[in-house]
């Protein structure tokens, strides 16, 4: 996880770090100053501690997650954002045209949405997820912002008036193979969704499906971007390529990320 900054960061008693360490936490040192800095009273530090060295990830324990420099709410059993994500997030800010129209599919959180929010003036931003508990939390991230956030299955909630007019699709879908499940961290496996997880037989059935229904959503020059492994790249970019979209590949080795920008090309036709 990364580490979080502090004016004054909170004095750490050594046991603390030393119990998240034995329990297996790699970050102990970071996630003890979260802990200590989000507990109000030594009876509450304690019940967290406990939580945490259960297993429950340390964003559901503390109820949020620090992502492109803003804390975002996360509530039980809600996806958590990672950091490598924020490659996305980046890309998107740097295509951005003025005051563009932003979807944010597979919101979780509303965690994407929010950073784009923060960062394109003017924006008008929609964020949609098929989870109720994902919903009510991307709700109350995004409605301070003047989100708005729809539930249901990919684009069906969407607002018809937002076809063709979508400067920048972020789809933050499910891309781990079904078969790859249980492999994932038990902070992963066993608190989070499995929608929000699980892409089918390659990881890519989301993607496809996100893929077909992109060109008569996005406007011409508009941008859909999601996440793939590399194992998966050429298989993803045969799939935007297949609807007519202009495929790109952005890779940070920084964050371990690798990000597909698919583009709607300005000339041409697109059947709605």
């Amino acid at each position: 996880m990364p580490a979080t900054s502090w004016s004054h960061p909170p004095v750490v008693p050594p046991t603390v770090v030393t119990r998240l360490r034995a329990s297996g936490c790699v970050f102990a040192e970071d996630e003890a100053q979260v802990l200590v800095s989000s507990a109000r009273t030594p009876a509450e530090l304690e019940a967290m501690l406990e939580q945490r060295i259960s297993g429950l990830p340390l964003e559901h324990v503390v109820g949020w997650a620090e992502f492109c420099g803003r804390r975002t709410a996360v509530d039980p059993g809600v996806f958590v954002p990672r950091r490598r994500t924020e490659c996305l997030v980046r890309r998107a800010v740097a295509l951005a045209r003025p005051r563009p129209v932003v979807v944010d599919l597979c919101c979780g959180s509303g965690a994407l949405g929010a950073a784009l929010a923060s960062a394109l003036e003017g924006c008008e931003l929609h964020a949609a997820d098929i989870d109720p508990a994902a919903v009510r939390c991307a709700r109350r991230n995004l409605a301070p912002l003047g989100g708005h956030v729809h539930e249901g299955d990919l684009f069906v909630p969407l607002p018809v008036r937002l076809r063709g007019r979508v400067g920048l699709l972020l789809a933050n879908v499910p891309y781990v193979p079904t078969s790859d499940l249980g492999l994932l961290p038990p902070e992963a496996r066993l608190h989070e969704a499995r929608v929000a997880l699980d892409g089918g037989p390659d990881g890519l059935d989301v993607v496809r499906r996100v893929a077909a229904e992109a060109p008569a959503w996005l406007e011409p020059g508009g941008h859909l971007l999601f996440e793939a492994s590399e194992r998966q790249l050429p298989r993803a970019v045969e799939a935007v390529a297949g609807n007519g979209l202009i495929a790109r590949v952005t890779v940070s080795d920084e964050l371990h990320a690798t990000v597909v920008v698919a583009t709607r090309p300005v000339s041409g036709r697109t059947d709605p």
